[in-house]
């Protein structure tokens, strides 16, 4: 269905799709079919993307990310992955979001979303173009990392020797990227109150690091 070009390769609504098909007595039936033939794909409910022969670029998961749960920015190792701070690649697509957590699987991927404070949501957050398929929310270094922190299960963690332990056995981190990144966000994260005892603790390493 050649009419679905137009689109491109960002995601359109059920309400986009309604208007393209107005000329159909059962428009309903034609959206399921077009997804059973694989001309579209579903991505949660009432959101859908073109099939790649319609598409007019790559898609951009972080892109993705923004639009299938938002307010949201992309975060944690999905961030961190993207500036080269931890060696792995990432599969599923982490972002953090003023709403509460959700989680959504689709034929592109798995995406992840972590609820946060507003307080703490808005701290070292950006539009970065760092995707060539794309503009997109995404994390500071300094954030990526503390959301990381924030919301991952590491109550253990008692002392600076515990964290550095952490950051290079745990999270893998690339020391000589974490010395250049900026402490004074990582403090103000602290400051917002979630988890400040181990964020302090990231700023001493960090500190220690730049000297």
């Amino acid at each position: 269905m050649k009419e679905l070009r137009q689109f491109g390769s960002f995601p359109f609504t059920h309400s986009n799709l309604l208007e393209l098909l107005h000329g159909y007595n059962s428009p309903g039936d034609k959206i399921s079919s077009l997804i059973k033939n694989g001309d579209i794909i579903s991505l949660k409910r009432g959101l859908y993307i073109n099939a790649p022969k319609y598409r007019s670029s790559m898609v951009s998961k972080f892109q993705l990310a923004n639009v299938i749960y938002g307010p949201s920015y992309v975060s944690m190792e999905s961030a961190l992955s993207e500036y080269g701070m931890i060696p792995e690649g990432v599969f599923t697509t982490r972002s953090v979001t003023l709403k509460r957590s959700r989680n959504f699987v689709n034929s592109l991927g798995k995406f992840e979303y972590f609820h946060s404070p507003e307080n703490f949501y808005s701290i070292g957050i950006g539009i970065s173009n760092r995707q060539k398929e794309g503009s997109c929310l995404l994390a500071s270094p300094e954030k990526a990392l503390c959301d990381k922190i924030v919301f991952s299960k590491n109550s253990t963690i008692q002392s600076e020797k515990e964290m550095l332990n952490y950051l290079e056995d745990d999270l893998r981190l690339d020391f000589d990227l974490l010395r250049d990144i900026d402490i004074s966000v990582i403090k103000l994260c602290a400051a917002a109150g979630r988890k400040k005892a181990l964020l302090e603790l990231v700023s001493k390493i960090i500190f220690k690091l730049k000297r």
